[in-house]
């Protein structure tokens, strides 16, 4: 028998990241392994997330880790990335609340806010005393997120915000949401709002019935008649492009995260195929089994590459939008692969929750779908190939 090489040392990667980085990733594996996994199969179970563990998520540094000041960690975005594989290595929901924390409340702050805005929300955001959520998408506004009927009239010293929204993450928990709607006052031109929940006409239904991010809190937010102060309005915002930017950064951070969901079912299918005895032999010398490990571990090989290479763009300023899409849609495609090959390899064992497989299995379902679904990358990616939009 030869030796065993692990992964790692075939991705061969460890010299080309920092101390910092290697540090980053290496606290996010020891607590996912420690603390959260010990309560994770519960919550799937039961549908619910454990926000006990906010305070100690916040803790770790990664609400809105690559942001400078107002008491974030200000990590470079390759080290974020490895914050965001690590997270979803343990499970996509808890990736998704550190995700939609920083990239989609966070950021717009950030970006679009006043520095009265900033350093009123941020720094609560950054220690986990505030959690918030993102109100682009609606019943009938999904990858067309510009035919959204959410609305907001100026009235005095308010806007009156009326809508819906719906597939919210972190809805049903959260203290502020950033809500985009269009502006009668302004031609129907698109704004963000910082929504408190004490505001009056807001509530945030949970959606039920999933079968995908269990362990994650998701909802709707229901906007009548709600008076949002002058204040509270993201001055720098304006048209379609301010909440697409925000989920250009969110999408760079799940391509990172699927890496780790992947790298999860991979090693849980090899370690799984060394035990399993059929045959009087171990699965893993069947040239089928063996076969589906190459295919698992190159993608995942390539994902870890394109993710590395993309990062260290994104940190000298030179990172795209298409290659986000690029990165988005190849690592959670081969991702979502990856996951149902592993589920067939653990035969029947594999639709329980003894194993950790068919849980990512389900959550990269809706991972394939949301900030964008899989076709409008596809399509987004050919009208830069070609120069022709498929949209029109």
């Amino acid at each position: 028998m030869s030796a065993q090489i692990p992964l790692d040392n075939i991705l061969a990667i460890e010299h080309l990241l920092s101390d910092d980085e290697k540090l980053a990733r290496d606290t996010l594996r020891d607590w996912i392994r420690e603390r959260y996994r010990p309560l994770l199969n519960e919550a799937h179970r039961n549908g619910t997330f454990p926000v006990e563990i906010i305070p100690e998520i916040a803790e770790l540094g990664v609400f809105g880790a690559n942001i400078e000041g107002y008491d974030c960690a200000g990590m470079n975005n390759v080290s974020y990335g490895l914050v965001m594989q690590e997270l979803e290595r343990g499970d996509s929901g808890l990736r998704s609340l550190v995700s939609v924390q920083g990239a989609l409340v966070m950021y717009p702050i950030f970006a679009f806010g006043s520095e009265e805005q900033r350093q009123k929300y941020l720094p609560k955001l950054a220690r986990g005393e505030l959690i918030g959520c993102f109100g682009l998408t609606e019943p009938m506004a999904g990858s067309d997120p510009g035919s959204m009927r959410t609305t907001g009239r100026k009235d005095g010293d308010a806007y009156v915000l009326d809508g819906v929204k719906a597939w919210i993450t972190s809805s049903p928990i959260a203290d502020v949401a950033v809500v985009w709607a269009k502006c009668v006052d302004e031609d129907n031109k698109i704004r963000g709002f910082l929504v408190e929940r004490d505001f009056g006409g807001v509530s945030t239904p949970d959606i039920e019935g999933k079968f995908s991010l269990r362990a994650s809190p998701t909802g709707e937010i229901h906007l009548n008649e709600c008076r949002v102060p002058l204040d509270n309005i993201l001055e720098g915002s304006g048209g379609l492009k301010s909440p697409l930017s925000c989920l250009t950064q969110a999408r760079y951070g799940i391509g990172w995260g699927v890496i780790g969901a992947a790298t999860d079912c991979y090693q849980t299918v090899l370690d799984y195929g060394l035990e399993r005895i059929q045959f009087d032999q171990p699965i893993a010398s069947f040239q089928l089994y063996q076969n589906n490990l190459a295919e698992m571990a190159t993608k995942i090989i390539n994902m870890s590459l394109l993710a590395l290479h993309y990062g260290r763009l994104k940190d000298s300023g030179s990172l795209s939008p298409i290659q986000v899409s690029m990165l988005k849609r190849y690592n959670v495609g081969s991702a979502r692969k990856i996951a149902s090959d592993a589920r067939a390899m653990l035969g029947g064992i594999g639709i329980t929750d003894a194993y950790s497989v068919m849980r990512h299995m389900m959550n990269l379902e809706s991972v394939y779908t949301y900030e964008g679904t899989h076709e409008i990358h596809t399509l987004a990616i050919g009208r830069a190939l070609t120069g022709i939009s498929a949209f029109d």
